[in-house]
């Protein structure tokens, strides 16, 4: 099944990273955030992927065309300093491709700029390249595929920001206030699945999420699965050194890979 990968935004509310390079290529201890979530979908089976490019998207290109699995191992050097990695062709089954979709283009017109590699898929994957998830892929989208009526599925998360959640009535009075991540109250945590038919339902301009999505809810043809696990997204520079640290102590949830 086909990953499509939306990497082409301009990061601006991270941009003490993001100036230099685009928000995919930020690191998460030695790799790229957009490497953790490549290898995850890999390991469970997912090696096709289409790259969404914009802002900085030639250096996206040339870290894979450049890359080396040892900038982010522990290796040894022997024989005049010949560069020895037990799994120096760890990114050698994937099939990438790499696709121009403007700088300014929304991920709905990033989508249909690639629609033409996706003609033969009847079920394919999306997602965002700053977040994630140790979500149990195989058993959503399971869930998904049996439901034949839906064109489209997201994965609904906690958000895990500190706010607090306020109900108004109509005069103005508090009805009840709580933590967020303990409301009933989930937010878009991409890891979309669609079948091909989604394309009925773009049209130029728009927005994905905000005009096609609307016309499936009205329809009941938009799928969550909810998720109450592991989710995180590097939507701001407090949210890059929480990946660090997390790094750093050895607390990799999402690397399913690694369990």
């Amino acid at each position: 099944m086909k990953v499509v990968l939306f990497c082409g935004g301009m990061g601006t509310r991270l941009r003490e990273q993001s100036g230099t390079i685009p928000k995919p290529l930020v690191p998460v201890g030695e790799r790229p955030i957009m490497w953790h979530m490549m290898k995850f979908y890999a390991h469970h089976g997912h090696t096709d992927f289409i790259l969404c490019l914009g802002y900085k998207g030639e250096m996206i290109k040339e870290y894979f065309l450049d890359y080396k699995a040892y900038r982010g191992a522990e290796f040894v050097t022997k024989n005049k300093g010949k560069v020895t990695v037990p799994n120096d062709s760890d990114v050698d089954d994937w099939n990438i491709t790499f696709v121009q979709t403007g700088l300014h283009s929304n991920i709905g017109q990033r989508l249909l700029a690639v629609k033409h590699l996706l003609k033969d898929e009847e079920i394919f994957m999306a997602n965002y390249s700053d977040q994630l998830s140790d979500v149990d892929l195989s058993e959503y989208l399971r869930l998904f595929e049996q439901r034949k009526d839906a064109v489209a599925g997201i994965v609904g998360v906690r958000p895990s920001q500190s706010f607090h959640n306020v109900r108004i009535n109509d005069s103005g009075n508090v009805t009840k206030i709580e933590p967020v991540a303990v409301s009933d109250f989930w937010i878009n945590g991409g890891y979309i699945v669609m079948r091909n038919e989604i394309f009925d339902y773009i049209k130029d301009g728009e927005e994905l999420v905000e005009e096609p999505f609307q016309r499936l809810i009205s329809e009941k043809r938009l799928f969550a699965y909810k998720y109450k696990g592991f989710w995180a997204a590097m939507d701001t520079f407090k949210d890059k050194i929480t990946f660090d640290r997390m790094d750093g102590q050895g607390d990799r949830p999402w690397q399913v890979w690694d369990k």
